[in-house]
């Protein structure tokens, strides 16, 4: 049976995740009668405060935690996220995960998993496996297998799950995540031994092996200013290139990294390469202002760059340009990399 994901977030999900420690709501030490707190009151308020979506230039972020994730959360963004699936799709030849799983994963984390499309397709392929889907945003769909669960929570905060998972999958969190050493720390923690660790992850600046790619194209400036703006608010897009190491030093070992490419449009002679390009293309335009948007305009001190609307538009148009250019061979490299927690 497929699910298909809903136009809008269903509130249904808020009032799921306030029954669950994995929210991580501390307990308030000096409340002295908590049988007068949790009514409904409270839970509306919870559930409010949750779906009061901030808004600016044209698009919604998420509430919960304002500010740690910097791309929107509204409908224009999850059907990009949900094309983006389809990319990866494409790019791995239709397997959902690159490491070796030697037997069914009884608990599956979904880390930062967005509008929920890859928990609902490996539910589909592994109905015996539950999936714990968390994300800052409760923008996943509210009809899923039974053997989902989508949980509103901060990766960041200190992880509260009751049970080891069998695998912690994470896809594109670069750029969502100040302390990776901690990340990794608390997947450690959180998996069973044995257990097995998959990060699918993009690296900035794009790149080029023909040198058609000029240092001072609209396309490379961006990318390099985009990688600049995470790096300055310590959520630098290239964290990839540290996950071997970083995994190695929390402990995991049997570490594998294999590396793709994202063509920037349909440049490639090889077939395969040629579609995963014109897919990386509607991607890329759709991601353009979602990308930029918060890291370019919001005032510096807040975690922006001090730009105008109208001067990243400027920008932004001759990025369009250089995309549609297939001459520029350019291409984002994609790692994937995997490991186990010792028996």
């Amino acid at each position: 049976m497929q699910y298909v994901r809903m136009l809008q977030p269903r509130v249904i999900l808020t009032f799921r995740l306030i029954q669950f420690p994995i929210y991580g709501i501390q307990e308030d030490e000096q409340s002295e009668n908590d049988a007068d707190l949790g009514g409904e009151s409270d839970t509306s308020s919870l559930r409010s405060s949750i779906l009061s979506y901030r808004r600016e230039n044209g698009r919604t972020y998420h509430a919960y935690k304002d500010g740690s994730y910097v791309l929107p959360n509204d409908e224009m963004e999850n059907q990009r996220l949900d094309l983006q699936h389809h990319l990866f799709s494409l790019t791995f030849d239709e397997v959902l995960n690159l490491a070796p799983l030697q037997k069914e994963p009884a608990r599956v984390l979904d880390a930062g998993c967005g509008t929920g499309i890859w928990a609902i397709d490996f539910a589909d392929e592994h109905p015996e496996s539950q999936i714990i889907g968390v994300d800052l945003s409760p923008i996943q769909p509210p009809f899923a297998p039974p053997n989902v669960s989508f949980f509103v929570d901060d990766l960041e905060d200190v992880w509260t799950f009751s049970e080891k998972f069998d695998y912690v999958f994470a896809r594109f969190l670069t750029g969502s995540i100040l302390d990776w050493p901690k990340f990794f720390a608390q997947s450690y923690e959180s998996l069973s031994p044995g257990g097995i660790i998959e990060l699918q992850d993009i690296i900035y600046p794009m790149q080029c092996d023909d040198g058609s790619l000029d240092k001072n194209s609209a396309i490379y400036r961006w990318s390099e200013l985009l990688l600049q703006s995470f790096t300055a608010i310590g959520r630098p897009l290239n964290s990839a290139l540290k996950y071997k190491e970083q995994l190695a030093e929390a402990g995991f070992v049997d570490i594998v990294e294999v590396q793709y490419k994202w063509p920037s449009n349909r440049w490639p002679k090889d077939p395969k390469y040629k579609k995963v390009g014109i897919w990386t293309y509607e991607n890329a335009i759709g991601a353009l202002s979602a990308l930029s948007l918060a890291v370019f305009t919001r005032p510096k001190g807040e975690g922006g760059q001090g730009w105008t609307v109208d001067e990243l538009e400027v920008l932004l148009d001759q990025v369009r340009k250089d995309f549609r250019n297939l001459n520029i061979h350019a291409y984002w490299p994609i790692s994937v990399v995997y490991a186990k927690k010792p028996e």
